[in-house]
């Protein structure tokens, strides 16, 4: 039997998207992208945590204050 190289190379070609497509649905479905959700800020974390109880209230108050002071402008 007397194969085209086309027609050997479309088909595969072929099975190689139809794996790469498979493989890739099977992620997509186990681990869905989050769409929409904002990623928390640094002082959002640190209540977070405080309010969690992880992290003291003198901890908390000077790390505020870092944050604060790190986020102003600078002129």
């Amino acid at each position: 039997m007397h194969y085209d190289g086309w027609s050997f190379w479309g088909m595969h070609l072929f099975w190689w998207l139809f794996w790469i497509a498979l493989i890739v649905a099977f992620f997509a479905l186990i681990e869905p992208v989050p769409r929409g959700r904002r990623r928390e800020t640094p002082l959002e974390i640190l209540q977070r945590r405080y309010a969690a109880g992880e992290i003291g209230e003198k901890e908390y108050e000077e790390r505020k204050r870092t944050l604060e002071r790190d986020a102003k402008p600078r002129e």
